[in-house]
């Protein structure tokens, strides 16, 4: 039976993700679902997106859109998001693609395999049996495929009423600075601030089963059901 990994928002950590995937190490029978949020603030988005649509190819992948996503087609659509989109990570993005020692990257520096994966290849939510995956929330008396995008992609995560399908939601958007996902039962949080110097999560929804990776090329695991006796001093590389 295929196993299902959820990996929490990049962000342009190319190293962590390749170290968490390395330490998790899902099978080939086995579903990756990253949550968004591959680009912006961090080291080398470009990195990332070779990585993530390589990935593609080896395993089965499920890749869902982040607000970063749209922020970073919309600026380069729109000159009114430039300027925001910048300020939001965007330098960063671009810094990556830049095309030599010195020189600052632009929109006609990106690949258009790398453009055409953030138009064409995004995914605004998937579900298996009894979870389901969505970027940022989702309201908890709508039904998925009637969820808007404010909810899908920009809504802080909190602790609502479980969804009306009666599944675990599964999501990243707000970054949890302790290092540790935010379980509530029937909703957990998986986004542990790679980018700020925390961790990139992957959660194994089956078993609860909890990989992460730094860009340090630290990495440590636990079960969900443990971590209210994790000593957050010896696990949490800002202490």
């Amino acid at each position: 039976m295929a196993r299902h990994f959820a990996i929490g928002d990049i962000h342009g950590c190319s190293h962590a993700l390749k170290v968490l995937l390395d330490y998790a190490a899902p099978g080939s029978d086995d579903v990756v679902v990253t949550l968004g949020d591959y680009v912006d603030r961090g080291p080398d988005t470009r990195a990332v997106l070779e990585f993530v649509i390589n990935l593609g190819s080896q395993n089965t992948l499920v890749t869902l859109r982040g607000n970063h996503e749209i922020m970073m087609l919309d600026a380069r659509e729109k000159e009114s998001w430039l300027r925001p989109w910048l300020q939001y990570g965007g330098e960063a993005t671009l810094a990556s693609y830049s095309p030599g020692k010195g020189k600052a990257g632009s929109f006609s520096d990106i690949p258009a395999s790398h453009i055409d994966f953030l138009e064409n290849e995004l995914q605004p939510y998937y579900e298996c049996d009894s979870h389901f995956f969505v970027h940022a929330n989702a309201k908890a008396a709508v039904a998925l495929e009637e969820q808007s995008d404010a909810s899908l992609y920009w809504q802080r995560f909190g602790d609502s009423a479980r969804h009306c399908s009666g599944k675990i939601m599964v999501c990243g958007h707000s970054a949890q600075r302790s290092g540790l996902p935010l379980d509530h039962g029937h909703s957990i949080c998986i986004d542990t601030w790679a980018h700020g110097g925390g961790w990139l999560s992957c959660l194994e929804v089956e078993s609860g089963t909890v990989w992460q990776a730094n860009e340090a090329g630290e990495k440590r695991s636990f079960n969900l059901n443990e971590m209210e006796n994790i000593d957050r001093a010896r696990i949490d590389p800002q202490s």
